[in-house]
């Protein structure tokens, strides 16, 4: 059992210096009990790694010395004899023990014919120049090269380059499974793949992808197991040395030191010319089962259940709990590799883990990289067709079918559903040595966040456990905590339903009564009360459960949000500083930030206050707040505090007092998993992994934030269910709006008359009246015009007031479990149908209507943009008879009670009937009669499925799945307009394979959007294109488009992505300056936390983008990169590559600029305060020379970058959420930093670019926020929805508000009659007033306060009259709240 004891660590130099460091605080992972010894070891290695990251800035330090193994020196008994050179490059350390045992034993035998010089790369470590000249000087003098699993494309074009150099003189060339650009240099005699995958042989037909199959690898597989067949196809002289290959591959494959052995005597004997004729024998490969049962104390490999759990259950080593017949069963999946190697010591240590925990095992392994087959054949019974398993942990930390090449996620989806158990996917480290990584403050490196977390989620795939080091040795707290976690998802299929308890979380954020329950579009309490009444019916106990939401609420929070009287929120439990330290093992961690336990959060001096209320075995919890939101010293902080001790004593209260069986964490989104700690592959030391404890985490999240969503997947270990967002609304038109979208239509049919003048001058009028002379420039009243200027000024106006009557808004909150009627999803639907969808050969319903007509849509859309009075009105026809069709189609799908009935047998119906198509019935009364039927029954089957989809309901279902133990298919997060895969809701959410963005469609909407943005800033900036944009990146938006927002920065300096052979997107190559037409626009680019957690690599690719930009020999007029970076490079006294920094984000482990935080909580002195915060948190950069060390500060180059800039730049891409929506977007606004950081003192330009519709448009901020404005604060339409959902909605005007105040403090781009209208609106209209008021008195004072707030900041100028009446009301509410009767 040696394995299982973890051994010191040490670097790979072997240097054991004293450096006095402090121990690292996760320094008790390494080993339960570690020898003082061993731990000043393991401190000087720590030590010694920090300094080595320092110095080059590489993931890992290891070098290939601690794989070579030479033949013994200066023994003048040993016999010379020819020598053969081997040099190997792997992905993992895996065949180094058995490598290394082979040539020792080899090199021992005095009967040997041949001596042998062995040594191994990781191919991670080519990325350090030195290690790569090393591999070269190796390849020089090297008889034979093998290598296997190399699919880094920029280390696999290393590999190519230096073997490609010495392939026609080395004896041999072997790579098994990796990348075709390093296959094709295998040559082994005759035989050889330089034509992989262009053959038409049926050997290479073997290696095409096929559709559900494992991929290439598995191909190999099959090549391997069909060996006779194939051989028949070979002319006679290539057959023996593709044999040869063949039986290469198996042992390789066979990985024990005697197949190794003998693999190295067939090459060297067959094609070493030394050794021609050499009395060398060697054995056939050992043949291991491709794919079976292995347990370390079995006798033998199984390949029958049955027998493997007969021999299970004769044990006699067994503890009483593993004879308990209710003991839970997790199934393991293993790579056949580490067994066969003798790698297999952390697989020892989980099997030992689970069985010391009282849970049984059955560990299944298979040799290829598609294990779906092998979890039905050994984990699902074949009589009865369920699963032996409770629950399944994959531990090779890859896709369950296709490993790092081609996955095959729809496959495995549906084997994972027949198991129907939580999958688990932990993974081992790669590219890092334990220590590395435990230093690291990303956490894993990015290349196996992509290959071993990102596409394990496309799968169904939780808990991203980092359980192993390389070479397999057994990381023991981490196994333990692995172990813990899964035997508890193990119990929720084995529990009644009666006994399971669960703990509800609800966010208060900002902290103030009037916002617990705060998550995005969903209306909380009704949704609890709604999930609530469901799980009683179903068995679970809710004791005590009041009769309505509204009650609810008042018992949660001891009186509801909006009344009266209301004291602190209700306290659940009083936990004393005693109890919290006992149970709390990192409690003394956090004094640093917080001082002593209890502190002054959530405590009321003695002990600390976890507040909630119990119903029968559900606990519903408030998650108390950051802590630090009111303090301004700590938001100037660079990076986050920890949590404070009331946050960590009410994760503690949840598992160790109330015993959750799991948590259930109630909408978008609260701060357990923006806690600091690593990015992904967290360690002991991280607060998300101590927060969450061993609870199963179950998390209610918004169907379009994938971003956020994926980071609670990763950090807090989430099953992540999406939720549906409101549905969608034109926000239409109201007040004078309206009246001038009457006297347009007055104008056309009246301009040819005498009328036409006078009705312009009344259009004019009240368009100013409305606020629309900054949008649309408008002459002076009275001023005599002719007919074409009349038409044009007109036409500008309409266009205006289209664009904001045609702005889909969502309406209201969501409710679980309540999907929208037929009618509520024509909105969406109609946005749907605007899409032209190629891949699917779906034309867009404006295109097909413009078609008849004889028009573009694209050139419909450009004339009405420019304000073509003609142009306008046909947009407006074919946008009104899209709703038209889509409507009578809808209408014809539903009951009388609006729901959706049978959609496809009514499709097919309507199909193919002509007149008898609701569309066509409703088309032939406009002028679009002749409208392409084929085309547009294609649409209409496409928005059938989608209509389908939307009015679906699994919001509970899953829930309940989850709760019981079974698995939650997944699905994609995003914007469902534009990829309405995303419904039905209720999928386990994930994000996308980091590396396959940008896509090539993403590539193109980008060039549009960046084109019109620079002629835009040329029309402002009198003919000049900017020098400089700075712009933000953000997570969700680049999963919803592809890529669109990185793929804008690529085309602004002019490079483009090139794919590798899997789609993957790690090179660029630049444009030249003849294609792109133009200088390189330089960029500083601002990635939000979120961004910088999922797209590591696409950080990576951009830094290397930028750089090499800045080093092409351009002139500087033509290359603003390099202009830039040459000036900084002199002041700053660095290289030109350094100088050139321009990815920047938070330090790992924090998020935001902390600018939200301080106008939410009006915790902020001046702008400069608010600046300061943006500079200290945000200047972080992204080296990709040094990417192991991490974000690393660089303040000054910031700055310097920041103050070229002519521009700033941000995109809005759904349209559920714009500017005043979230914080989000003027947290990561600099632009009245930039002014205050140029020389010349000038406020750039800011723009927004809005893909949210089939008609991009680029807009200024100032445009943005206006419209904003119109559509969501002011509109009747959207804050009459909000007033419907109560108290919440109450919460989400005020939000609103907040949010607008904050684009005052960092743009300065609001205009005054922005907040004179919400003052008209909700402050002067007493109706109003008063329903704000008795409905959320804590959210209505914190509007009255902010009107007063943006008045006292400069922001809104108004009359005294109206600051004395909201202070006269904010001394009311006050009374109110405090229960002071007046």
């Amino acid at each position: 059992m040696s394995s299982l004891v973890s051994t010191p660590f040490a670097t790979a130099t072997g240097a054991q210096k004293k450096l006095g460091a402090p121990v690292p605080l996760h320094s008790f992972l390494l080993s339960r009990r570690q020898p003082a010894a061993a731990a000043g070891r393991g401190r000087a290695a720590a030590a010694a790694i920090r300094c080595a990251v320092a110095g080059n800035g590489l993931f890992t330090q290891t070098k290939p010395e601690v794989r070579r193994v030479v033949p013994p020196e200066g023994d003048a008994s040993r016999r010379r004899v020819p020598r053969v050179k081997v040099v190997y490059v792997v992905l993992e350390a895996q065949y180094q023990s058995s490598v290394t045992a082979a040539v020792r034993e080899l090199n021992a035998d005095p009967r040997r014919a041949a001596e042998f010089e062995v040594v191994g790369y990781l191919v991670e470590e080519l990325r350090d120049e030195e290690t790569y000249k090393t591999f070269c000087a190796d390849l020089a003098d090297a008889n034979v090269f093998i290598g296997s699993l190399i699919f880094v494309e920029e280390l696999a074009l290393k590999v190519k380059d230096a073997v490609e150099k010495e392939r026609d003189r080395m004896d041999a060339v072997l790579v098994f499974p990796s990348m075709p650009e390093v296959m094709r240099l295998n040559k082994l005699g005759s035989f050889s793949m330089s034509q992989l995958g262009q053959s038409k042989s049926p050997f290479f037909q073997l290696f095409k992808r096929k559709k559900n199959s494992g991929g290439f690898a598995e191909s190999m597989l099959k090549l391997v197991r069909t060996l006779p067949k194939v051989l028949k196809y070979l002319p006679s002289d290539k057959a023996q040395d593709a044999r040869l290959y063949i039986l290469s591959l198996q042992f390789w494959l066979g990985g024990s030191p005697d197949n190794l052995q003998n693999f190295l005597k067939m090459i060297a004997v067959s094609y070493v010319p030394a050794l021609k004729g050499a009395d060398i024998k060697y054995d056939d490969p050992v043949l291991f089962l491709d794919t079976g049962i292995w347990h370390p104390l079995a006798p033998t490999m199984y390949d029958d259940v049955k027998e493997y759990l007969n021999w299970y259950g004769t044990r006699r080593d067994a503890n009483d709990k593993l004879k308990d017949p209710n003991a839970p069963v997790i199934g393991l999946v293993l790579q056949r590799s580490h067994i066969v190697t003798g790698d297999d010591g952390h697989y020892v240590a989980v099997i030992m883990e689970l069985e010391a925990k009282g849970a049984k095992v059955i560990p299944i392994f298979a040799g290829g990289l598609d294990f779906s087959g092998p979890t039905q054949r050994y984990l699902v019974d074949p009589i009865t067709g369920k699963p032996f398993v409770n629950a399944v942990v994959s531990l090779t930390g890859f896709a369950l079918v296709g490993g790092p090449a081609r996955q095959d996620h729809p496959k495995a989806i549906a084997a994972l559903q027949k198991l129907d158990v939580p999958y688990i996917v932990a993974l081992p480290l790669v590219f890092q040595t334990t220590e590395e990584w435990l230093n690291s403050t990303l956490g894993l490196h990015p290349i196996q966040v992509a290959l071993q977390v990102a596409l394990p989620e496309l799968d169904g795939g939780m808990e991203p456990i980092v359980f192993a080091g390389r070479k397999s040795h057994a990381l023991h707290k981490r196994v333990e905590q692995l172990c813990t976690r899964a035997i508890r998802w193990a119990e929720l299929k084995r529990k009644t339903k009666e006994e399971k308890k669960l703990a509800i979380t609800v966010f208060s954020f900002p902290p103030d009564k009037g916002n617990v329950g705060t998550a995005a579009y969903l209306n909380v309490f009704n949704s609890i009360y709604s999930v609530l009444q469901d799980l009683k019916k179903d068995g679970y106990n809710v004791e005590g459960l009041p009769d309505t939401a509204e009650a609810l609420i008042e018992e949660v929070i001891h009186d509801k949000e909006a009344q009266f009287n209301s004291p602190n929120l209700n306290v659940a439990y009083r936990m004393n500083v005693r109890e919290y330290q006992s149970l709390t093992s990192y409690a003394s961690l956090l004094e640093e930030n917080w001082g002593k336990p209890p502190g002054n959060l959530n405590s009321d001096g003695e002990n600390l206050l976890v507040y909630g209320k119990q119903y029968g075995n559900v606990f519903i919890g408030v998650q108390p707040t950051f802590g630090y939101e009111g303090d301004p010293m700590r938001l100037l902080f660079s990076k986050s505090a920890s949590p404070h001790h009331g946050f960590a004593a009410y994760y503690t209260f949840v598992e160790k007092i109330f015993q959750a069986d799991a948590v259930l964490h109630f909408g978008t989104h609260g701060s357990l998993e923006f806690m600091p700690g690593k990015q992904v592959g967290m360690s002991d030391a991280c607060y998300p992994d101590s927060l969450i404890g061993n609870i199963p985490n179950i998390y209610y999240y918004a169907a379009n934030n994938p971003s956020e969503a994926t980071v609670a997947k990763r950090r807090s270990y989430a099953n992540t269910i999406s939720y549906l967002t409101p549905p969608a609304e034109n926000a239409g038109l109201y007040k004078g709006l309206k009246q001038l979208s009457e006297l347009i239509s007055s104008y056309q049919s009246l301009k040819d008359t005498g009328r036409g003048p006078q009705i312009v001058s009344s259009i004019i009028s009240t368009a100013k009246q409305c606020n629309l002379d900054k949008d649309v420039p408008l002459p002076e009243e009275g001023v005599e015009l002719p007919p074409n200027e009349r038409d044009l000024i007109v036409g500008k106006v309409y266009a205006k007031i289209m664009e904001i009557e045609s702005r889909l808004l969502p309406c209201g909150l969501h409710v679980i479990g309540e999907p929208p009627s037929a009618i509520e999803a024509v909105a969406t639907l109609v946005n749907i149908a605007s899409l032209d969808r190629p891949e699917d050969e779906i034309y867009s319903l404006p295109n097909i209507l413009a078609q008849t007509v004889g028009r573009n849509i694209e050139d419909v859309y450009r004339g009405s943009d420019k304000g073509i009075l003609a142009d306008v009105e046909l947009l407006r026809q074919i946008t009104e008879a899209s709703r038209g069709a889509i409507t009578a189609f809808v209408e014809r799908t539903t009951n009388n009670k609006g729901q959706v009935v049978d959609v496809t047998n009514k499709l097919s119906t309507m199909l193919g009937f002509g007149l008898s198509e609701p569309w066509v019935q409703h088309l032939s009364k406009t002028k679009f009669i002749r409208a392409d039927r084929e085309k547009l029954r294609t649409l209409f089957t496409f928005l059938g499925e989608c209509l389908k989809l939307i009015v679906a309901d699994n919001e509970l279902g899953s829930l309940k799945l989850a709760l019981e133990g079974s698995y939650v298919e997944p699905g994609p997060g995003g914007d469902p307009i534009r990829n309405p895969k995303v419904l039905p809701t209720g999928k386990n959410i994930h994000a996308l394979d980091p590396q396959a963005i940008p896509t090539t469609a993403a590539m193109k909407s980008a060039k549009i959007v960046v084109d019109r943005l620079l002629e835009r800033q040329k029309v402002d900036n009198g003919g000049k294109y900017p020098e400089t944009i700075a712009l933000v990146l953000w997570g969700t938006d680049n999963i919803k488009t592809y890529g669109e927002s990185l793929a804008q920065v690529l085309w602004m300096i002019g490079v483009r992505p090139v794919a590798d052979t899997f789609g993957r997107v790690n090179r660029v190559e630049p444009v030249s300056l003849e294609e792109l037409g133009r200088p390189r626009i330089d960029v500083v680019v601002n990635c939000s936390g979120v961004f910088r957690d999922l797209f590591i690599n696409q950080m990576n690719l951009l830094d290397r983008a930028v750089k090499m930009v800045a080093e092409l020999d351009e002139p500087e007029e033509m290359n603003y990169v390099r202009k830039h970076a040459q000036e900084q490079a002199q002041e700053l006294g660095v290289s030109l590559r350094e100088a050139a920094t321009r990815v920047f984000s938070n330090a790992s482990g924090s998020y935001s600029s902390n600018v939200n935080l301080a106008v939410e909580n009006a915790s902020w002195t001046d702008e400069k305060q608010l600046q300061d915060m943006y500079l200290s948190r945000k200047s972080f950069a992204f080296d990709s020379d040094a990417p192991g060390a991490g974000m690393r500060e660089q303040r000054k180059t910031f700055e310097l970058a920041l103050a070229t800039a002519d521009a700033t730049f941000q995109n809005l891409d759904s349209s559920e959420i714009s500017l005043t929506d979230v914080s989000h977007y003027f947290d990561s606004d600099p632009t009245k930093l930039v002014q205050g950081l140029r020389k010349d003192g000038r406020a750039p330009s800011s723009y927004i670019a809005d893909t949210t519709t089939a008609n991009a448009q680029v807009r200024t901020l100032s445009e943005t926020v206006r419209l904003d404005a119109r559509t969501k604060l002011l509109n009747p339409k959207w804050y009459e929805g909000m007033m419907k959902s109560g108290y919440e909605g109450v919460r989400e005007i005020e939000k609103r508000l907040t949010n607008t105040v904050g684009w005052s403090a960092t743009s300065g781009q609001v205009d005054n009659w922005v907040y004179e209208e919400a003052n008209a609106t909700f402050i002067e209209d007493e109706a109003m007033r008063k329903r704000l008021m008795d409905t959320n008195p804590n959210s209505f004072r914190k509007l009255v306060q902010t009107f007063l707030e943006a008045s006292g900041r400069g922001y809104w100028e108004t009359s005294e009259e109206n600051l004395e009446k909201l202070r006269e009301l904010y001394s009311e509410v006050e009374d109110k709240i405090e229960g002071i009767d007046r």
